[in-house]
């Protein structure tokens, strides 16, 4: 196995890209069509083929539920109580309240805010099982005090999903937990079945599929963003960092998955060097392995920077996911950087603590989308609609103006009803 070595930024650019998009488009695209037409049976068809296991009924029993945290061992679910407040009491300082502001003339105008009617949450499966993603994006629907919380996630050999998904289902006092997975079960949530009702919002990561499947929903409902593999990327130009700080935080995203980017940007060749060099040595010894060595060979790299002008220009340049700032004076560089999705500083904060336990939110933008999006929050739960009153005073100040402005356009009834009530005034 190699680690590659890059030096500087236009060997980088040029040797290695976003993840290409696998050919999952019209697969999806099938998928979708038939659950739409055929409902709650094409559903049952897809979990027999992907899943291997012949569901009983969607809907978690509540049973199922309290007894998957009935059976939670103590100390985790204390785990769980404590990253729930954290996450909660984050997400609560993202609140906006509704605004109206009234003018000495009697006019109103203002905003009104209101969460969505509905929001399903996707809870991935398979490799791992992710209690951590169902608090970081259940919580902000909560706070947003959206009605309706459907989960869907993939079902195990038991045709239930991972008892740690149930237990923390029911720890967070949800009990529309669905046993489906992949494009079908987004399908359901945005067009909705016999047996799943459909939703406004779908929030939540997932593989290429439910990547693709949400894209090509969007419009019909809402979504948080178009998630790629995980990605990480470590900034240093210090020489007391332990090479094992920057080893096991490159891990910690190349045992996400095969097409999973871990990139470390260096002004120090030596440091470079001992950093692939630990990585090859630990690898054999890793449960996740294949996984990791599929990383470094598809995505992962470590590229050596000339200076720190150069260190962040690759930074804006490729707007990573989950960006750790190992440098000497990490608070003074926080300006340099414009594109990123969360930002570690300093030493003492790698990536899993914001991935479980700090507060902030650990969906976020990948593959370069930092540069124009945010973390999921609060915000992605609610929506904003403008309020506006006129008073007489203000129609008549301002009512030739518009009328101008609308025959400027040529939209001679909008001019039209604004003259009505000036005559009428």
């Amino acid at each position: 196995m190699q680690v590659k070595i890059y030096k500087g930024f236009k060997s980088f650019s040029k040797s290695i890209n976003v993840v290409e998009k696998t050919e999952v488009s019209s697969t999806v695209q099938e998928i979708l069509t038939k659950v739409r037409k055929s409902g709650d049976a094409a559903l049952r068809e897809y979990t027999e083929q992907f899943d291997k296991v012949i569901p009983d009924s969607w809907l978690v029993p509540e049973s199922a539920l309290e007894e998957a945290l009935d059976n939670l061992e103590d100390d985790l679910f204390l785990v769980l109580q404590q990253a729930a407040d954290n996450i909660m009491l984050f997400h609560e300082r993202q609140k906006s309240d509704s605004q109206l502001d009234f003018s000495s003339d009697g006019s109103v105008l203002g905003w009104k805010v209101t969460p969505v009617d509905s929001a399903g949450i996707y809870i991935p499966g398979g490799r791992a099982a992710y209690p951590s993603t169902l608090l970081m994006n259940a919580i902000p629907a909560q706070i947003a005090e959206v009605p309706r919380i459907a989960l869907v996630s993939p079902p195990g050999p038991s045709g239930l999903p991972h008892p740690l998904v149930m237990a923390t289902a029911a720890f967070m006092g949800l009990e529309e937990l669905y046993a489906v997975g992949g494009a079908q079960s987004i399908a359901a949530l945005a067009y909705g079945t016999e047996s799943i009702e459909k939703v406004v919002k779908i929030t939540g990561p997932g593989n290429a599929y439910v990547a693709e499947a949400k894209r090509q929903v969007y419009g019909t409902v809402g979504i948080d963003s178009f998630a790629g593999p995980s990605e990480i990327m470590i900034v240093c130009d210090r020489q007391d960092i332990p090479v094992d700080y920057l080893v096991r935080d490159m891990l910690s995203q190349a045992e996400h998955d095969p097409d999973a980017g871990a990139f470390l940007v260096t002004t120090s060749e030596k440091q470079a060097k001992k950093v692939a060099d630990r990585i090859i040595k630990l690898i054999p010894e890793l449960p996740r392995r294949e996984i990791i060595e599929a990383s470094f060979k598809n995505r992962s790299a470590i590229i050596l920077a000339k200076d720190m002008e150069e260190i962040f220009e690759i930074v804006n340049e490729l707007a990573p996911e989950h960006l750790e700032v190992l440098t000497k004076e990490p608070f003074n560089d926080l300006y340099r950087i414009r594109n990123a999705g969360a930002i570690f500083l300093g030493p003492n904060t790698p990536e899993p603590v914001g991935d479980y336990f700090a507060g902030p939110n650990h969906t976020l933008p990948t593959s370069g989308c930092a540069k124009f999006s945010s973390p999921l929050g609060v915000q992605d739960f609610v929506k904003t609609s403008s309020v506006i009153s006129y008073s007489a005073e203000r129609l008549q100040s301002q009512g030739e103006q518009i009328i101008r402005f609308a025959e400027e356009e040529e939209l001679f009834s909008h001019a039209a009803a604004i003259q009505a009530r000036l005559d009428n005034l």
